[in-house]
């Protein structure tokens, strides 16, 4: 493949972008990030370097800002296709901050379809959210599924993001939407992975900071739900599987004929696991004990949804490949590098 093959990632600085950027460097891709460290800071852009051997090109700005959009597009030259990760993604913090979510994560988008079709760039993936199911009637669930109420003005950004793409994707974009379920890990070579800023809102790194005495204890968010041993259940998929998907869509795209196109996938292994059985299975691949507690349960949260992925193993010919232990360690291996535990 060509490495002049221009590929703009915004939020390329954040922890699914930036492994992302690592996954398509691989694949020869010439990645260029846009990130305005809302959310984020230049670790994990130290992070690619570290891992790949090379510099990623980076511009600092607002993807809500058209004209720095524009002044990218005109500066980078040709580009191929976006990928965009750049959005606020905290489910509790969008309950508090429903309009800069709103602001935030459909601005953004409204203004990248906007400078693309300007430019001419046909070719878009964008992160969307198992959220937008709300609570399905069936699990495991499948794309075909309705969207229920959302649990969360997060959700709401998400569902209202995949609606303006289906309405638009007919102006000349070829789209896929890929609904990630929860995204875990660290990349295997403990050089990169998730740097939450202040107080995480994911469970992973709450749980290494809590083992690696950053936090006290660890608040398990309910025991009280209609699920086995009463925590809520996720699909945990690792960040390197998740990041490997996005260069398989982009390349399903490059490889299309049709001018308009719209596809979704949920990206996810298929298999529920409780917040408990995780937090066991983090103390039984490390060894390490884990204090924690069970508070009340959080507004927004979904009590059970994990993902039938097999519309996206057969399209795009993706499986996983690190399994959750994989993944708690590979999270505990980065969580240590960063506060110099070994």
């Amino acid at each position: 493949m060509s490495s002049e093959k221009k590929i703009l990632v915004t939020g390329g600085a954040g922890y699914i972008g930036a492994h992302t950027v690592v996954e398509l460097m691989a694949a020869g891709y010439d990645p260029v990030v846009i990130d305005n460290f809302a959310r984020s800071d230049k670790t994990l852009l130290d992070g690619i370097k570290a891992v790949t051997n090379k510099p990623v090109r980076f511009f600092e700005g607002d993807c809500c800002d058209r004209d720095f959009l524009s002044k990218v597009f005109k500066a980078v030259g040709p580009i191929s296709g976006v990928l965009h990760f750049a959005a606020l993604k905290s489910v509790g913090e969008s309950v508090e901050k429903p309009l800069e979510y709103y602001k935030n994560n459909v601005g953004s988008l409204l203004s990248l379809l906007e400078v693309m079709r300007e430019n001419k760039v046909e070719d878009f993936i964008f992160s969307s959210s198992c959220t937008v199911y709300g609570q399905p009637d069936h699990i495991p669930v499948d794309e075909s599924a309705p969207f229920k109420k959302a649990e969360s003005p997060y959700g709401s950004t998400k569902q209202v993001c995949e609606k303006i793409l289906e309405d638009s994707y007919r102006t000349g974009f070829r789209i896929i939407s890929l609904r990630y379920f929860n995204p875990i890990g660290a990349h295997p070579s403990a050089l990169m992975g998730e740097v939450p800023i202040g107080t995480p809102n994911n469970l992973v790194p709450y749980i290494t900071q809590t083992a690696a005495g950053v936090r006290d204890k660890l608040t398990i968010f309910g025991n009280d739900y209609n699920t086995p041993d009463g925590t809520c259940i996720r699909d945990f998929i690792h960040v390197v599987d998740l990041a490997i998907a996005h260069v398989k869509a982009m390349e399903f795209l490059a490889n299309q004929t049709e001018k308009n196109l719209y596809e979704v996938f949920n990206l996810g292994t298929g298999v529920g696991v409780s917040v408990l059985q995780l937090i066991q299975k983090f103390i039984k691949v490390t060894g390490v004990k884990l204090p924690y507690v069970i508070g009340s349960r959080r507004a927004g949260d979904i009590e059970k949804v994990y993902a039938d992925p097999s519309k996206i193993n057969q399209t795009l010919k993706w499986k996983t490949k690190y399994t959750v232990d994989d993944s708690l360690l590979h999270a505990w291996q980065w969580e240590k590098k960063i506060r110099n535990l070994e």
